[in-house]
Parts: C-alpha cells; structure tokens; sequence
C-alpha cells in the first residue's frame, strides 16, 4: 500500500494544493489543485500532473456551509486513491519564530505557539493556519504537519554585520527571520542539479516579493526580517521604510497602531505609489505616469539589494528570477538586470522574451536563469522526512 499526503499551501482567498506519493524517496506529484474563494462563484479544481483537469466542483447557491468545498477535496482524494492511504495533510505556515525551523507534528499546543505569532504577520499568519482548523474538524484523525517559510533562514550567519542587532532586541526574539524559505530551498535544489554556483542571488518577485543569496545552497542573506513587511516594495507592502516614517504617523498624524498596520500592509507598495494597482500586469499595461514610476522603483529596489547581496557574497556568480513576476514579466527581468550591467549581469533579449531557462547574454559572467518555484514539492519533501526518517 503506498502512502500519500496532501499538502495546502494558502494564500489571502486561495489555497493551493498537491498530492503526493512519498513511498519513493522523491515525492512524485499524484495531481494538483486549487481551490478558489475569489470567483464570483467559488470552485475547486483538480488536474493530473500533465494538467488534464481530473474534478471541478463549483459552490451551489446559498449560504455555504463551512469548508464544503475542502470537504469536497476530501471525499475526491480518497476516492482518488482507492487502496492506497492518506497518510497526512502538511501546512505552510509563514512564521515559525524562534521554536520551528523544522517540519513538526501539529498539536494544539502548537496552534496556539503559532497563533501567538500572528502580530509579526498579522495577514498571513492567520490564513495558513485556518486550514488547519478546517481538516481538524473534517478529519481529526488526519495527522498534519506544519512546514515554516522561516526555517531556510534559521541559521543565517552571513559574512558581514548586517545582522547585528542589540542585545536587548534579541532576548525579546526581534531578529531576521526572513521568509519565501519554502520557495528558496526549492530553486537551491534545482541550481545544485543544472547549474551548481557558489555565489547566487534568487529574486522570488511576486505580489510579496523577497531576495535570498545563497552561497553554496544556504541561505547566508535575505531582505525581509522581522516579518514580511521589510526589503522589497510589493504589491501592497511598503518594504523598507524609515522607522521615523511611523512615529511621524503616530504621533504627529494620530493614527493608531491598526490604521499604521493597515497602511503599511494593505494600502502602500506598488498600489500606494501608483494608485493604479497592487498588480505588475496592470502597471506595465498602464499608461499613466504613476504606474510607470511604480515599476520604475520597484525594479531599482530589486537591483539595489542584488548589489547589497553580492557585497554580503563578495561577488555574483548567479541570478535567479522566481515567483509570478519573475517567472513571467520579461520586462521586469530585462529592467533589473540593464540596472546591473555594471555588475556584469548581462541578458540575452531574445531568450528573456521566449521565457527560457537560461537568460544569460554569451559574453556574461554572471548566469541569469528563470526557474518556475514548486513550494509544494519542498512541502512533500518536509512532510516525508517526517513521515518515513531514514528511508
């Protein structure tokens, strides 16, 4: 009988989904999923690995009832598997403080260590572990584990000060934890197999966005810390900002704690600098001038903490572009990197339009490369290495 697990990886009115059998020692995806509470008429979709659609399930009219349509993957799945077995549910979760930087069987004392975390990311926070509120009241007989973004990061010790924080900050567990861990371990596994660097900087540029440099596959530096609120302008967060910004805000304009959190969060990154849109598509589309300011920033904030990082790396062997903005804006990846050309980041235009792997100009001594992230697949491997140690 073989063993699978179903791993959730959930996003602000989304979740995303993979089943795995984890009886070889490479979990191979069984299919995909999403399940989709944006639509004006929320759905579940299921397709194989080749993306042949498998089941759809679309929410009736009415009130729905609590996680129906998670129940529906439910009944699907095991009737998906026939005589194999379910043999957990794995988590994403974004934070995992200082106590969990490895995949971890979920306890109600777990949830509530975790929950307490929500102030350092009170949007996503919440939103992972709602699903697993949902499979404990549809399966509490399921085992779940929880597998942490910050976990890549833990034992960063980069070769520089960056890091250095005061003491008094630290004993109250204020340090860089960093983030995307689960989407950076990813693309370290495929550079050690095609194109094994010492010196890589991975960009995962989506509606959060966040840098990692590698040397060697670890993580030695990364631009989010705390929470992800830091490093790069996004979609909707602001990044880097002077703290002065927030007493200002304050003390001067009386804004609470929750307006401050709401702006920062919600209403600032490439939304509140163009007040166009949280979304790249839409700004490079638009021909307003704001927008265009918006991409201007966004991508000279990306190049900005490349060379940061190569200072960190003492030199750039690689640059890889990841995430929805990474994987698919060309002009985002060719703007970046024409920001860099002293650095010797070279393209080649035609590869970069095509979409290809390798990006990198012939005459370029570093190698850009794009490679599509599979947070999903870091998820099985973390819930195998649970599930069957030392198989």
């Amino acid at each position: 009988m073989s063993d699978s697990v179903l791993v959730l990886n959930a996003g602000s009115s989304s979740i995303k989904f993979g089943l795995f059998d984890i009886t070889p020692a490479e979990p191979k995806l069984q299919c995909r999923g999403l399940l989709d509470e944006q639509e004006k008429i929320p759905r579940v979709v299921v397709s194989d690995a080749s993306g042949t659609q498998l089941f759809e399930k679309r929410r009736t009219s009415g009130a729905p009832e609590d996680n129906d349509l998670l129940n529906d993957v439910f009944a699907w799945i095991e009737d998906y598997l026939a005589g194999g077995r379910l043999a957990a549910v794995g988590h994403r979760i974004v934070h995992g403080g200082r106590a969990f930087y490895r995949p971890v069987v979920i306890t109600e004392q777990i949830i509530a260590t975790l929950e307490a975390l929500t102030p350092l990311a009170p949007l996503h926070q919440p939103r992972c572990l709602a699903p697993v509120r949902a499979v404990q009241a549809l399966r509490p007989e399921l085992p779940q584990i929880a597998c942490f973004d910050t976990a890549f990061h833990h034992n960063l010790a980069p070769p520089a000060s960056r890091f250095a924080i005061p003491r008094q900050f630290e004993e109250r567990g204020i340090r860089r934890y960093g983030f995307h861990g689960l989407s950076f371990e990813y693309v370290a596994s495929q550079l050690a197999a095609i194109a094994p660097q010492s010196r890589v900087v991975v960009a995962h540029l989506g509606n959060g966005a966040s840098l990692c440099a590698l040397q060697n596959g670890s993580s030695v530096d990364t631009t989010m810390g705390l929470t992800p609120l830091d490093g790069l302008v996004m979609g909707t967060r602001c990044g880097t900002i002077d703290p002065g910004v927030l007493l200002y805000l304050m003390q001067e304009e009386k804004m609470s704690v929750d307006d401050v959190q709401h702006l920062l969060y919600e209403r600032s990154g490439l939304l509140g600098v163009s007040g166009v849109s949280a979304d790249m598509r839409a700004l490079l589309a638009s021909q307003k001038p704001e927008a265009r300011e918006a991409v201007d920033l966004f991508t000279f904030r990306v190049a900005a903490e490349v060379a940061v990082m190569a200072n960190t790396l003492a030199g750039l062997d690689g640059l890889v572009f990841t995430g929805g903005i990474g994987e698919h804006a060309p002009d985002i990846r060719q703007r970046v990197c024409d920001r860099l050309s002293w650095l010797g980041v070279g393209i080649d235009a035609v590869a970069n339009v095509q979409g290809a792997q390798r990006i990198a100009a012939k005459d370029s001594p570093v190698d850009v490369l794009v490679i599509p992230t599979n947070e999903e697949i870091s998820l099985a491997r973390h819930c195998r290495s649970l599930l069957v140690p030392g198989r």
